[in-house]
């Protein structure tokens, strides 16, 4: 492997500053009962902080909205015992040196596949109620619904700053709420959060990086998670070309946020390769705003998580590539998951070399907190 010195250069987001490049991507793991995270999930959390990891997204986190969630054991962001677990897992990564946010979280209609059985108190709710098909499976948000939502994201941000959290993730991609709203298919509302085009369909998601703005501090960092690709179909585009892409990504920069985190299946994908044959999301994200852009997707692995979720292992490989890329600046920070997952020390194992022991990634590490 190539020298990863670039991986552990100090870099600052808003007024946050990170030891080095690595984020912890926010992975789903369903081991908060009712919803409430345990001294197991601190203790998962910690030992990433404890191994040099630079910043810690958390799994996406339920807002204070009813049907916010798909599985019964995910975990919430609002009631005071499930903020007393937070606070546990908050300082427990700050006790070992590291930075931690939540990842706020709605799925929207979207429901879950491994808790088929399981439903929410209240109907799913979603932009039409639609499904991808376009049959009617769920309650379509109200203009007090949405407004509702976007308190309950704004004061999930509030309790994430009181707690001692680092900053916050919106999640505005994968198939969830705020995607939903972006997507034409699902969102065929006639007023003020419809429309033709997909700026007119964003501004659900602006509303709710203004309403979080008007409430955190301004130096604490916010975060937004996109994804081009739609759950139904992983070589679509919502925005179809760099210059929609630019147009896009700014509204959001003009709405308050600090970063873009860009979902890609694989990182070294191009995302337009028609216009350029090498930058992927990140790379032009951060070439179109200049503001801080993530890079994610089978960092450090032969294949990317659909096939892990589909039972199958997934070799380790070299991160030249990925280094060459940050080295030239196409994006600032690099968010890995299933290697962190497998194995806290992984970072560390990079940092002093060890390149031997790094271990491929089964699939029987997705049912543990290691």
């Amino acid at each position: 492997m190539s020298n990863p010195d670039a991986l552990f250069s100090p870099y600052r987001l808003n007024a946050l500053n990170l030891p080095n490049r690595v984020v912890m991507a926010p992975m789903t793991r369903s081991f908060s009962p009712g919803g409430v995270p345990t001294d197991a999930v601190a203790a998962y959390y910690r030992r990433r902080a404890e191994n040099g990891v630079g910043l810690i997204i958390t799994e996406g986190t339920g807002i204070a909205r009813p049907a916010a969630l798909n599985e019964p054991d995910l975990p919430r962001f609002h009631g005071d015992v499930a903020l007393a677990g937070w606070k546990k897992v908050v300082d427990e990564v700050h006790a070992a040196g590291g930075r931690i946010m939540p990842q706020l979280w709605h799925v929207g209609q979207k429901r879950s596949k491994a808790a088929a059985d399981w439903a929410p108190p209240v109907p799913y709710e979603s932009p039409s109620g639609l499904s991808g098909a376009g049959e009617l499976v769920g309650h379509p948000m109200s203009e007090a619904d949405i407004a509702d939502t976007i308190d309950a994201f704004a004061q999930a941000a509030v309790d994430a700053e009181r707690l001692g959290f680092d900053g916050i993730e919106l999640h505005g991609a994968h198939g969830y709420l705020i995607n939903q709203f972006f997507l034409e298919h699902l969102n065929q509302r006639n007023d003020r959060y419809g429309g033709s085009t997909l700026l007119e369909r964003s501004r659900f998601a602006i509303e709710i990086l203004k309403a979080i703005r008007s409430v955190v501090t301004p130096g604490f960092p916010v975060i937004l998670r996109l994804s081009q690709w739609k759950p139904t179909d992983i070589q679509a585009r919502l925005a179809e070309t760099p210059q929609a892409l630019e147009r896009w990504l700014n509204a959001f920069a003009d709405a308050g946020t600090d970063a873009f985190h860009l979902s890609q299946p694989k990182f070294w994908e191009p995302a337009f390769p028609e216009f350029d044959g090498e930058l992927n999301l990140a790379g032009w994200a951060k070439k179109l705003t200049g503001i801080t852009a993530i890079t994610v997707g089978s960092v450090g692995l032969s294949t990317d998580v659909y096939q892990s979720f589909a039972g199958k292992s997934a070799q380790a490989v070299a991160l030249d590539g990925l280094l060459a890329r940050l080295e030239r600046g196409e994006f600032d920070l690099v968010a890995v998951g299933r290697p962190l997952l497998q194995d806290p020390a992984w970072l560390n194992k990079i940092r002093q070399r060890r390149f031997d022991q790094i271990a491929d990634f089964t699939p029987e590490a997705l049912a543990t907190l290691s």
